[in-house]
């Protein structure tokens, strides 16, 4: 018999026919994925909510370690504003301190001259009698080219009697590259006169506030002191410009 060529033909296998099973096995398989699904979500919901528990758990430890150390920035800050404070006191009270210290020096210096001052004028030395140039100070006022002046004239002697004479008070500089010499009279309004006069049994305060021209440049002040009557005396005293400040 002659052999038909062509397509391959595959073998036929008869299989029964059983609708049951495959129903059977659809659903179990959508059983499994649906369980599998299932699974897979409350898995996922788990380690989610086990995620979020140790995030708020970290959140609260870092709220914590927060707040404390807010605390103690806020102690170290009161801490760092008590030793500023105590440090401003310390320092003011130093100044203060150092303030009254001087203060208390000067007002010594001071009666120590007033001792020696009033120690001198009862008690002089033999070669030291009569009428004498005591101290001179100029001060500052704060006016450009204002100063006040205060001089005092006494009398050294161990019977005091009333003297009597004048003074002459002249202040010498230069202006314009020439010396030239002004007498108190001419820039003091406490002072009418170019002598000056005395009369006094202790000492005679010569006070006052002069005003300097301009262009005028001072470097000492001239006096003469001259007293009147039995056994009259000349005494003449030089003294730098020396300006004080208030």
């Amino acid at each position: 018999m002659a052999e038909v060529k062509g397509s391959k033909q595959h073998r036929m296998v008869v299989v029964p026919y059983r609708p049951v099973r495959r129903v059977v096995i659809t659903l179990v398989l959508l059983i499994l994925v649906a369980a599998a699904v299932v699974a897979s979500y409350y898995w996922g919901h788990q380690q989610g909510a086990t995620e979020q528990a140790d995030a708020v758990i970290e959140r609260n430890q870092l709220r914590q370690e927060v707040a404390a150390l807010t605390e103690e920035s806020e102690k170290l800050r009161q801490q760092v504003a008590n030793l500023r404070l105590g440090s401003e006191v310390d320092q003011q009270a130093s100044e203060e301190m150092r303030n009254q210290v001087i203060a208390l020096k000067e007002e010594i210096a001071a009666l120590e001259e007033d001792i020696t001052f009033y120690r001198g004028l009862m008690a002089p030395g033999d070669n030291n009698t009569g009428l004498t140039i005591g101290s001179l100070n100029v001060l500052a006022t704060g006016i450009p080219r204002q100063f006040e002046y205060k001089l005092v004239v006494q009398q050294l002697a161990t019977d005091h009697q009333v003297l009597s004479g004048y003074l002459v008070f002249k202040i010498v500089g230069r202006r314009n590259q020439q010396t030239e010499t002004l007498s108190l009279h001419q820039i003091s309004e406490q002072v009418e006169n170019e002598e000056i006069r005395l009369r006094f049994r202790y000492f005679q305060n010569i006070e006052g506030r002069l005003t300097l021209p301009e262009g005028f440049e001072p470097e000492r002040i001239e006096l003469v002191a001259r007293s009147t009557g039995r056994d009259s005396q000349t005494v003449e005293k030089k003294f730098g410009w020396l300006v004080q400040e208030l």
